[in-house]
């Protein structure tokens, strides 16, 4: 009986060793692997961290130097040819590109770090595997490791294709980037701070005016435009459900038509038609002698903002009718019928019952939609360009229909004040992520972790 007792104790003094949790920290703190190379026994990982943190140390003198110049973003070289002149946009980029590259090394290093301490609270809690028992690398990427190992791609893809550009967009409002001193290779770019907000917000009368007056337009136009389309959609998807015409189908295909053309030709289309001076729908008015002067339908700041909205809904409202049809079809034919039964109207049906279940299910498209309709750039620019002018529009560039997304389009490609641009877009930004974030957290996926 105490041979088996003997027997069963541990054969290995390795099983047994400890390792300190501290020790292997400040290993791990000094360099990558270092812990796992000389304290763990994992020199495979640790060969692979150490390679890490040996190609970061072998560039660190071009980081800095990316740094430096992402600080000071050239010197001025007027008397170099305009090809050797410092670009300070590029440089801007590289250095936004080397501050990410710098920042994934530091996420790596704190993976390095973790692995290294998990590591040492197992081997005190079973000791050392067996020479025979060590798991390799590509096991261990396998199973513990995989969910880090699958997702670094898409981390990776995400850091230097979304956030580097988002971030360059946002420090730009900081700089002078702008026409026609600041354009680089010909000149440089300067960091001014806060200056460019203080312009946009008070600094300047014409600015000003004009930032108000297209932010409020923006958020009349998204109210507005998401509104008209959610009740005209539901209207006409009431309206046909409930209606008992055989034709009820051909009606359904024929209100489907403006979603299934190409919005660009749509607009298009209407611009041609509205066209003050020669639209086919003032020539046709004067000829039946319902006008004697011709319309200014897209040329009168007021009128056109109507019309904008009103060609918004014909070409937007099958969306919303297919989407409230889809959601009606869903409810029971019991509950409707017991309510004809208990003596309700159809009126009454459909506000006590099918409005709020309706309601209740789009309520997430219908933030959505808002959100979109805040830089539906296309239904301002193809239809009216964002004109007709008005007294700011030489100085700012924004007309009497531009929204946010449309004047950044103008301050951009035509005026070149990107700068400006990139105030309000931080602006769009800061108004959107609210409601993204808000219709995130508003799905099941977000609050149970499935489907």
């Amino acid at each position: 009986m105490a041979s088996a007792v003997v027997q069963a104790r541990p054969t290995s003094e390795s099983s047994t060793e400890r390792v300190s949790v501290s020790r292997v920290r400040l290993l791990s703190v000094l360099f990558m692997g270092l812990a796992h190379l000389t304290v763990l026994r994992q020199r495979t990982k640790g060969l692979l961290f150490a390679a890490v943190e040996l190609t970061f140390l072998l560039a660190l003198p071009v980081t800095i130097g990316k740094i430096v110049d992402l600080v000071t973003l050239g010197d001025p070289a007027p008397n170099l040819p305009v090809k050797m002149r410092p670009n300070s946009l590029f440089m801007l980029i590289d250095g936004i590109t080397v501050l990410a590259v710098v920042g994934v090394f530091v996420a790596l290093y704190w993976v390095s770090i973790a692995s290294a301490r998990r590591t040492a609270c197992e081997i005190n809690l079973s000791g050392f595997p067996a020479s025979g028992q060590q798991r390799g690398i590509a096991d261990d990427l396998t199973n513990r490791a995989f969910p880090v190992v699958g997702l670094a791609p898409t981390f990776v893809l995400i850091v230097f294709f979304v956030v580097v550009p988002l971030v360059f967009s946002a420090l730009v409002a900081f700089t002078n980037y702008s026409s026609p001193s600041n354009i680089p290779p010909a000149a440089t770019i300067d960091w001014v701070g806060l200056d460019n907000f203080r312009t946009m917000f008070g600094g300047n009368a014409a600015w000003t005016g004009a930032l108000v007056r297209v932010f409020a337009w923006t958020i009349v136009w998204a109210f507005l435009a998401t509104g008209t389309c959610y009740i005209g959609g539901m209207v006409m998807a009431v309206v046909l459900q409930n209606s008992r015409l055989r034709i009820t189908p051909l009606f359904r295909a024929v209100f489907i038509l403006p979603y299934a053309i190409p919005g660009v030709v749509s607009l298009l289309v209407w611009r041609n038609l509205l066209n003050g001076a020669f639209g086919t729908v003032n020539r046709t008015l004067q000829a039946l002698h319902i006008i004697s002067d011709p319309i200014p339908w897209l040329s009168d700041p007021w009128l056109a903002k109507f019309v904008v909205v009103l060609i918004n809904l014909w070409c937007g409202f099958p969306y919303f009718m297919l989407l409230v049809t889809g959601t009606m079809t869903s409810i029971s034919a019991d509950i409707i019928e017991a309510a004809k039964i208990d003596g309700a109207s159809s009126w009454q049906i459909f506000r006590r019952i099918q409005a709020p279940i309706i309601l209740y299910q789009t309520m997430p498209l219908i933030i959505m939609s808002f959100a979109a309709n805040i830089n539906n750039f296309g239904a301002i620019f193809f239809l009216t360009g964002g004109d007709p002018t008005v007294s700011d529009s030489v100085t700012t560039g924004a007309g009497g229909t531009d929204i946010m997304v449309s004047w950044i389009y103008k301050l951009t490609v035509n005026l070149q004040q990107y700068q400006n641009a990139s105030v309000l877009a931080i602006m769009i930004f800061l108004i959107i992520a609210p409601f993204a974030i808000y219709n995130f957290q508003r799905t099941k996926s977000y609050k149970e972790g499935d489907l």
